[in-house]
């Protein structure tokens, strides 16, 4: 799982440029996988058949993150730029980036800016050029960038990175694609697109497969960080089954099915209700004729940031609670 974890988050997956990190999952899975697809919108889609091939699961985790475009390059070969997704501005100053083509840069602050007068249009980029002319030779406008990645060790259990959201969602699924027994039914692990900038991906993606269980893995907030608005979910807590949030009321098939295997297996859970966001859940259970829909998230500290952090043992309990649901199914409606 480790290896997963650090192969994704090293690669360069920002909104609509996921292309490098599906071939890399694509290589990862085909030996486990009866089919491995990628459709019109670049959602890769990986098909392990089951046992029942009258019900579908579908499991989703987006491969994209937030980032930046580049906008103009002034004659100085200073590179402005716009978001691409939820950049808080602030986190994402003062630090390293790389774009897609791999040159690398400082993403800084226009000089005098108040502290709270700091946003994504008062930033730039120095990749060190000496002009408009220099600089144009490493980038043109249209090139997307992100903060350059890092994967830290905090204690025991916890690891620090940018992008976690979601690319940790994408190792569990893969983990589990490639540990489990065989599905209880036809189970897709979909690794979507554009999630950052509106849920794009996961769409298209459940309106072609129609699966009656759709489960999406993302991240989630957390209430033990100094200052943060109360909230159950804590690191260390379990995998949390979400209840609701911004988007979505999750299917009480979901929720009350992955309760009950989370409680005959003993896996540590928690229940998470977000007063604020939301994730592919939502544009599943919408899909098409609609699906009972719901999300396992993986507590994370400082979502949006380039140091994200969570708990290994809260991955482990999101990989447990996940095989359980693919080899043992989700119980039907009562």
């Amino acid at each position: 799982m480790k290896d997963l974890m650090e192969k994704y988050t090293r690669a360069f997956s920002v909104s609509g440029r996921e292309a490098s990190l599906a071939a890399q999952i694509a290589e990862d899975l085909r030996p486990f996988a009866d089919s491995v697809s990628t459709d019109a919108m670049g959602n890769l889609i990986v098909l392990k058949k089951g046992k029942d091939g009258g019900k579908k699961l579908m499991l989703a985790a987006h491969m994209d993150e937030i980032g930046f475009i580049a906008t103009f390059i002034e004659d100085s070969g200073y590179i402005r730029v716009s978001n691409i997704g939820g950049i808080n501005a602030v986190a994402s100053a003062y630090h390293k980036v790389v774009f897609e083509n791999g040159t690398t840069g400082v993403l800084v602050v226009e000089s005098g800016t108040a502290f709270g007068d700091v946003a994504v249009k008062k930033m730039y980029v120095d990749i060190g050029a000496r002009s408009k002319k220099e600089a144009e030779r490493k980038v043109k406008v249209g090139d997307c960038l992100a903060v350059a990645p890092e994967l830290t060790k905090l204690g025991a259990s916890r690891y620090a990175a940018k992008a976690f959201d979601d690319r940790l969602a994408c190792a569990l699924l893969a983990e589990v694609a490639r540990t489990c027994a065989e599905p209880a039914c036809d189970t897709y692990f979909v690794f979507t697109v554009q999630e950052e900038v509106g849920c794009r991906g996961s769409k298209p993606a459940a309106y072609a497969i129609a699966p009656d269980y759709a489960i999406a893995v993302d991240v989630t907030n957390t209430g033990d960080m100094i200052g943060a608005p109360p909230m159950t979910v804590k690191l260390g807590g379990g995998a949390a089954i979400k209840i609701k949030d911004a988007s979505v009321l999750c299917s009480k098939v979901i929720v009350d099915g992955l309760t009950a295997l989370a409680e005959a297996d003993k896996i540590p859970y928690q229940y998470e209700i977000l007063v604020a966001g939301g994730t592919d859940t939502s544009s599943m259970q919408t899909a098409g004729a609609g699906a009972h829909a719901g999300a396992v998230s993986i507590p994370t500290r400082y979502v949006h940031s380039p140091v994200e952090v969570v708990d290994a043992k809260d991955l482990d309990a999101c990989v447990k609670l996940l095989r359980a649901a693919v080899e043992r199914g989700i119980n039907a409606e009562k």
